[in-house]
């Protein structure tokens, strides 16, 4: 996909990180299942498939329910999420040094 992260670019389309990735960039808001499946790009079943992991993880926190919906928000207090941040982080500076090195290699020739 042209619009991906640099996360998922450096770390591939796996549903679990695609569910991080949304909410990563989402994070001002909650959700349910289905719009994070949606936001996230992979189907309902996959997400459901893989939505265990992402509890067992502490990924995820619920917020709030409309009735039988759940609404669900990044755990951002988790741990691995910290570290998912750190690394998203690291990995934009490290495009950004490399991105200005080719510039400036250009600019003297």
């Amino acid at each position: 996909m042209e619009n991906e992260s640099i996360l998922v670019e450096y770390l591939g389309r796996n549903p679990v990180l695609l569910v991080i990735d949304f909410l990563l960039e989402n994070k001002l808001f909650d959700y349910s299942k289905q719009q994070i499946a949606e936001g996230s790009g992979i189907g309902r079943v996959t997400l459901f498939n893989n939505w265990n992991k992402v509890e067992k993880l502490g990924i995820v926190k619920e917020t709030r329910r409309f009735g039988k919906t759940k609404l669900y928000k990044l755990n951002e207090q988790n741990a691995v999420v910290k570290k998912l941040i750190e690394l998203e982080l690291l990995l934009g500076e490290m495009a950004s040094e490399k991105s200005q090195h080719h510039k400036m290699k250009a600019l003297a020739h």
